[in-house]
């Protein structure tokens, strides 16, 4: 019983053959944290304080 079970294991910890990467999915992923990167500077250069009042109209 004990060994079934180790050979059950070691056979589900065997390493998965590495596969082929898509170049595309690498620029995708590049492209997300520069976007993101960005969005959290400009969250970071205008803070929490920042109000943006519509101007009053004049008649």
């Amino acid at each position: 019983m004990a060994h079934a079970s180790i050979t059950k294991a070691r056979t589900l910890l065997v390493s998965a053959q590495p596969s082929r990467s898509n170049p595309y999915a690498t620029l995708d992923a590049a492209a997300l944290a520069a976007m993101a990167a960005v969005l959290m500077a400009g969250v970071m250069v205008l803070g929490p304080g920042v109000r943006f009042d519509e101007p009053s109209v004049s008649a």
